[in-house]
């Protein structure tokens, strides 16, 4: 049968429950107006050929809790007078609330508006914006406003997470609920208080003036006679980028990979360094001013992705040069070409000419779709025969 069912009319609610529409009565702090929800009865034709489904289909609607239900007298031309559901009202949100068994969900919520209201009346408008996601954090919401209390007290503290101090509250909570705590703290905060170029969870540190880890930078001396450290030959070093910064070493050459292997097996070169690279953040790296006296070479993969790194590491230093990311090494090692399965399709302004020939090429699918070379299958010998021209002295 096509007619309104119990589950029907419930229903109706549960979707608006879930919209949060209910709850926003109490939010706005608008009477609620009894609502009707659609009703689909039998035609008079099936009150007739089908009486006894109607009649048990009556039944079940008028067994209904919590509605209030509008009849109305049909006289029917064979079944004489009959009394038919015509609409079903819920007259109270809280009787909305029992008929979809949410009632305990909307006490909760009451009482989060209600405490919301007292000590952070801006958070409201988030409680507007995710009224469900509040209920499923209404027993934690008091820790909640006192963290948003401490941080309006305390503009961009200067301190790590762990250094907080709020009665109750372990900076673990915190570090949980980032997601959260950023779109409460956009709320209440003023704009300078907020770094707002720095965007996403990983980025809540600095975007609320916090500290934060400190992000290292790996390199590889390649020159024995730069003795940077003691008795050590040729080492495999680890700094914080602000130590890095600080070095300000004389070098000629800084190479960048973002392969491990290849960085660890890379040859000694004269008056040179190799750093193993952090992807797309250049960030920490722009901060070391003395490589801008340096000639620096990025040799990543020879992929779509690959020019996109070296475009965004050229928007930090614009003397960037690629380094084995040619259609000569692509051609030569057409053996171990494999497939980048999601390429970056916008442009990229920073590349060279001949750059941004191949990158269209692979852009494009030219070649062939989704083509890429990893950097570790360059040859070793590739490798060194391309040291030998670009340097010009040859020390392995």
């Amino acid at each position: 049968m096509s007619w309104t069912t119990a589950n029907d009319l419930k229903e109706q609610l549960r979707r608006l429950w879930a919209r949060g529409d209910l709850l926003r009565h109490l939010i706005i702090g608008e009477a609620w107006m009894p609502r009707r929800l659609t009703l689909k009865a039998p035609s008079s034709a099936e009150l007739s050929g089908k009486f006894d489904l109607v009649r048990s289909w009556i039944a079940s609607i008028a067994a209904i809790p919590y509605v209030r239900i509008e009849w109305r007298e049909v006289n029917h031309r064979v079944l004489g007078a009959q009394r038919l559901p015509d609409a079903v009202w819920v007259d109270t949100l809280d009787e909305a609330a029992m008929l979809i068994g949410k009632r305990e969900d909307l006490r909760r919520f009451s009482e989060v508006l209600a405490l919301t209201r007292q000590e952070q009346p801006l958070l409201v408008k988030w409680l507007s914006k995710r009224p469900l996601q509040a209920i499923e954090l209404a027993a934690q919401w008091p820790l909640f406003l006192k963290i948003v209390a401490w941080i309006t007290e305390h503009l961009r503290p200067g301190i790590y997470l762990r250094q907080v101090d709020i009665p109750g509250i372990h900076s673990k909570f915190i570090e949980g609920h980032r997601v959260v705590l950023c779109e409460l703290f956009d709320l209440v905060l003023p704009k300078e208080a907020i770094s707002l170029e720095q965007t996403g969870v990983g980025k809540f540190s600095s975007r609320y003036g916090f500290l934060d880890k400190p992000v290292r930078i790996r390199f590889r001396v390649l020159d024995d006679r730069i003795a940077l450290l003691p008795g050590l030959i040729l080492p495999d070093i680890t700094l914080d980028s602000d130590s890095f910064a600080r070095l300000d070493l004389s070098v000629g050459h800084v190479f960048i990979t973002e392969n491990e292997t290849n960085y660890l097996a890379f040859p000694p070169v004269s008056n040179s360094i190799v750093i193993f690279g952090g992807g797309y953040g250049w960030e920490a790296l722009g901060r070391a001013s003395w490589l801008a006296r340096c000639t620096i070479h990025y040799w990543g993969d020879i992929d779509t992705h690959g020019f996109a790194i070296l475009d965004r590491l050229r928007r930090r230093f614009d003397h960037v040069e690629s380094f084995l990311m040619d259609r000569r090494t692509l051609i030569a090692h057409e053996s171990f070409w494999g497939e980048e399965l999601e390429q970056v399709l916008n442009d990229l302004p920073n590349l060279t000419e001949k750059e941004r020939v191949l990158f269209d090429e692979l852009r494009d699918n030219r070649v062939r779709t989704g083509l890429r070379l990893e950097q570790e299958y360059v040859s070793y010998q590739w490798l060194k025969a391309a040291l030998v021209v670009l340097c010009g002295l040859q020390r392995w």
